[in-house]
């Protein structure tokens, strides 16, 4: 070997040692930078857990939303499976710290992605997932299979051609009254509101309610293309219930549930009577949404992802509302 192949190759190995080097060090300041997914406990064997106020990626493995889980008599009973396996895994892993019970149930409050692409781990425990029967249309949608193919590239490895969409094993379109691994469960439809495949699930031996997300505590709610008039009907069905505890979609868990249902209802309220009068006046959208008072919501977390968007699709809304009113 000549002094430059000789050369050559020592430099090939360091530059190779380094790249493992420089490899080893994202991955294991990845690894560190995992966010958190300690259950919090709300009541007696209930607990949840809560996502970032953030949009997915590959830094939060797409943990944007909460779940929660009941440690009952006979088995868990999972409610929302997260937005991707990674993190699904995760909180497989927490709850058998609390618990050698199987999970037995997964129920959805909403078929949306970030709540439902770690659904895939909890079926193949062999858990009976329970959601309302609207959500086959998303399902079927390509909307649903458009934003999985984004999600694969925006938040991988966590989220990649592996990850499925499941359906559900039993759809509800009414209330229903359930006793679920000796426990019971009340399953209300409560949509169309943020979806048309809301619904609410409330324990009322623990008064423990969890609300998808109908509420999001502490931050703004993406309102997306929601039905807002509907959404503010449903809110004022959670007020009537007798919950010591709400947990949201996103957002803290609640000990003061009239506070913030009244906080998310009062802001739609808010988006529909101020772009409802730029609506009747003509007042283009741009203008209106620079007229528009927007402090009492400046402060609260993502109103800068969320409030223009949440303003616009309220303006169309009202819109078609006042043609279907002609």
């Amino acid at each position: 070997m000549t002094f430059t192949q000789s050369l050559t190759a020592r430099l090939s190995w360091r530059m190779l040692l380094t790249a493992v080097c420089c490899a080893m060090g994202m991955a294991g300041a990845r690894a560190s930078a995992l966010p958190d997914v300690t259950p919090i406990a709300v009541a007696p064997q209930v607990y949840y857990v809560q996502g970032m106020a953030a949009l997915g990626n590959s830094e939060n493995q797409n943990f944007i939303s909460n779940a929660g889980f009941v440690i009952a008599p006979e088995g868990v009973i999972v409610i929302d499976a997260l937005g991707s396996p990674a993190v699904a895994q995760r909180l497989v892993a927490e709850i058998a710290k609390l618990t050698p019970l199987p999970i037995t149930h997964v129920i959805l409050t909403h078929y949306h992605a970030d709540h439902i692409y770690g659904l895939q781990v909890f079926k193949d425990l062999g858990a009976e997932v329970i959601a309302h029967e609207s959500g086959k249309l998303y399902l079927q949608s390509q909307d649903a299979q458009t934003r999985l193919q984004a999600s694969r590239v925006d938040m991988a490895p966590w989220v990649d051609e592996k990850t499925r969409l499941v359906a559900a094993d039993r759809w509800v379109q009414t209330p229903q009254r359930l006793q679920l691994a000796g426990l019971d469960v009340h399953i209300d439809p409560v949509g169309p509101a943020h979806t048309p495949d809301d619904l609410s699930i409330w324990f009322p031996q623990q008064k423990v309610l969890f609300s998808g997300d109908l509420i999001f505590s502490g931050r703004l709610p993406f309102v997306g293309k929601a039905n807002s008039s509907h959404w503010i009907t449903s809110l004022d069905l959670l007020l009537k219930y007798d919950a010591a505890a709400v947990v949201p979609g996103h957002g803290r868990w609640s000990a003061n549930p009239q506070k913030d249902i009244r906080m998310v209802r009062d802001y739609l309220v808010y988006l529909r009577q101020e772009m409802g009068q730029a609506v009747q006046d003509l007042v283009p959208f741009d203008e209106a949404y620079e007229q528009t008072d927007w402090e009492a919501w400046r402060g609260v977390p993502m109103f800068k992802f969320a409030n223009r968007m949440n303003a616009y699709n309220t303006y169309l809304l009202k819109e078609q509302e006042a043609l279907g009113a002609q």
